[in-house]
């Protein structure tokens, strides 16, 4: 096997690993409002002098924090003063916005948008991201756009649509502040992405998600007390808090980052934006087993239209693999037809210098 193929299949390996791992995260993300569901209504269920102790600010400051215990087991080897020494300010600059965007900004965006919109609203508008993305990758980060995967995500976007227009909840649409919270939230979520594919490149894992997690859970923090109250967090460390905070810890932030983060650092922006675009059914999917929710009547022909998105960006997929595997044949025939007539070209020369040639 000649040293390009062997190239080739080694990132088309990773590639694939990334995909893999990206839809991971996406499942994980996905079942993410099915369990913080299932963990409000426990807590409901107990409260703490008639308030409800396992909210969501409680699970995901408490959680950020317990997600550092096995990060510091795992990448404690990152933390050395070598790693530390090759980071510029540049580099420390990338983690400081990743943290503020990901786990400070992001997050309380979405809580702004609940309180003013209904969750079919915020997960509508939400749709939005897989294209954008896409796009934000072609301007932002100068990768090609893949037309594939950008189709799909449009027409992920309309069964997106279908589900929740056919859900019969009567829920009216309206632009007020909750959705513009969502716009800005989605934003928000994909600079956060493209800092983090950035970030990546140059930085260790280790460093970048225990310093990333430790200063955002920081500015959460702060940022939390700013917009609720001084004892937002009075209810942090109830032993009801503790002791279904690692079902949250565990699944949501340590397996879905991990997977997430490690997906982004290999996986290419239509595989990464075909994922997303699966995350609606996901979640409805995952609602019907966890909650018993009914999605209504659009589940079936928004579903359908989703599966159909996913087919078009895996059919883009498999041609844009087949074309670069057709160009690096050719381009490795070419190299190997080159040396051939330098080869020639040598014999030639050779046999010009010689008297004799045989009878």
């Amino acid at each position: 096997m000649s040293t390009a193929e062997t190239q080739q299949n080694t990132g088309m390996s990773k590639a694939m690993m990334g995909t893999l791992l990206v839809w991971l995260a996406v499942i994980v993300y996905a079942s993410s409002n099915s369990i913080v569901s299932l963990l409000a209504d426990i807590g409901r269920q107990n409260t703490v002098m008639g308030r409800n102790a396992v909210s969501l600010c409680n699970l995901l400051f408490l959680g950020s924090l317990i997600s550092l215990v096995p990060m510091v087991f795992m990448f404690y080897g990152d933390w050395t003063r070598e790693n530390l020494r090759k980071l510029s300010r540049k580099d420390w600059g990338v983690l400081t916005l990743s943290a503020f965007l990901s786990s400070a900004l992001t997050p309380a965006l979405f809580f702004i948008a609940l309180d003013y919109t209904s969750v079919t609203n915020v997960v509508l508008i939400g749709r939005i991201e897989p294209p954008l993305f896409l796009l934000a990758t072609f301007f932002f980060l100068k990768e090609k756009l893949d037309p594939w995967a950008f189709a799909a995500g449009l027409i992920a976007l309309v069964g997106a649509v279908v589900i929740i227009a056919l859900k019969g909840d009567g829920a009216a649409f309206t632009l007020g502040k909750g959705e513009v919270a969502t716009i800005f939230a989605t934003l928000s979520f994909i600079a956060s992405t493209l800092v983090t594919r950035v970030g990546l490149q140059g930085i260790p894992l280790g460093i970048f998600s225990i310093y990333r997690t430790v200063l955002g859970t920081i500015i959460y923090y702060f940022l939390a007390l700013y917009l609720y109250g001084p004892n937002h967090f009075q209810d942090l460390f109830q032993p009801i808090v503790l002791k279904y905070v690692w079902v949250y810890a565990i699944i949501v932030i340590i397996i879905g980052q991990f997977a997430w983060n490690l997906g982004l650092k290999h996986a290419r922006s239509g595989d990464v934006s075909l994922a997303t675009s699966f995350s609606p059914l996901a979640a409805l999917v995952i609602a019907m087993v966890l909650l018993g929710e009914d999605p209504g009547k659009g589940l079936i022909p928004g579903g359908l239209i989703i599966l159909a998105a996913i087919a078009v960006g895996q059919f883009g997929r498999i041609r844009s693999q087949r074309t670069e595997r057709r160009a690096a044949e050719a381009e490795e025939a070419r190299k190997q037809a080159t040396d051939v007539d330098m080869r020639t070209d040598e014999a030639l020369a050779h046999e010009s210098r010689i008297n004799f040639k045989g009878a």
